[in-house]
């Protein structure tokens, strides 16, 4: 059962409602809908974390490295639940299994609150709420997502953060607009830098130009919060790999290449001077071992 927050109740974030009222000169949202833990500490300390819905293995794997330390040191994850960036960045936040606040994260949607939208996303909604955190809306009911919601709710998203990382954004990405909100607000922006090869790189690139920080490490954000990592190192993943292998066998040597890039099969093959056969049973057992992973033909490290 969804519940209400009226805009004059001591309740409402007073992040957002100043931002918005600097904005445009009135208070926003009057009534927002929610399901979930409402407590003024998941609303201290919100990172958004926006990206592409075609979302790329790197960006990812970037998004869940940066998250993973980030929510585990306490900072609440927003996103607008979408697949892709947004999907990520929630995922990477109910997984990191953090002390204390660590893994909170609010979903901002752009329907209404009893409706899960996109479906397929029905097991992030409900772990999302079991670990204590938010899905917000400003529509009631089952209301449909339009258009032009997807923009109300990118205002709502950046609103409620001290700052916003894009991961990876095309130039005429729905992320830009959360960014675009971002810098009306006054609010830091962080960009994760990408290849330049690549056209969900140039939305990213485009604002570092503009003057967002290009991020390597989840150490930037926690400074600009002035939090202090958590003590355990969470993991993004399943664990990540579970041994090391052999110094000076194949393996070895296939982690230590793909650390520097991706690689197809074959080129590894004739990087290492060794037979496809060969190279083909290392690398099955060493995604066995979740050690690498296979995508769009490229083995990449886990």
């Amino acid at each position: 059962m969804a519940e209400t927050v009226e805009i004059d109740d001591k309740k409402y974030p007073q992040r957002l409602k100043e931002a918005l009222k600097n904005l445009t000169g009135s208070l926003g949202p009057k009534k927002l809908y929610y399901k979930g833990n409402w407590s003024p500490e998941i609303f201290e300390n919100c990172l958004a974390v926006v990206g592409s819905r075609h979302l790329t293995y790197y960006g990812r794997k970037a998004t869940e490295q940066l998250v993973t330390e980030c929510a585990a040191a306490g900072i609440t994850i927003v996103s607008g639940f979408m697949y892709g960036g947004d999907e990520a960045a929630h995922s990477a936040a109910v997984k990191c299994g953090g002390p204390g606040r660590a893994g909170k994260t609010i979903a901002v949607m752009p329907c209404g609150i009893d409706r899960i939208h996109p479906e397929t996303q029905k097991k992030l909604y409900q772990e999302i709420l079991e670990k204590g955190g938010l899905i917000i809306s400003e529509y009631p009911d089952l209301d449909q997502p339009q258009q032009w919601t997807y923009v109300q709710r990118d205002r709502i998203v950046a609103g409620l953060c001290k700052a916003v990382l894009v991961t990876e954004a095309a130039l005429e990405s729905g992320s830009l607009i959360t960014a675009s909100y971002a810098k009306k607000f006054g609010r830091k922006i962080f960009a994760i830098p990408g290849p330049i090869t690549s056209e969900l790189s140039k939305g990213t690139i485009k604002l570092i130009k503009e003057g967002a920080e290009p991020i390597t490490e989840a150490k930037q954000i926690l400074d600009f919060f002035k939090i202090l990592p958590s003590a355990k190192k969470p993991s993004a993943s399943n664990g990540g790999m579970s041994d090391i292998p052999p110094t000076g066998t194949l393996e070895e040597k296939i982690i230590n290449q793909l650390r520097r890039e991706p690689l197809k099969a074959d080129e590894m093959a004739r990087l290492f001077a060794v037979p496809v056969a060969q190279l083909g049973t290392s690398l099955s057992l060493m995604q066995l071992k979740g050690f690498i992973n296979l995508e769009g033909g490229k083995y990449y490290i886990n």
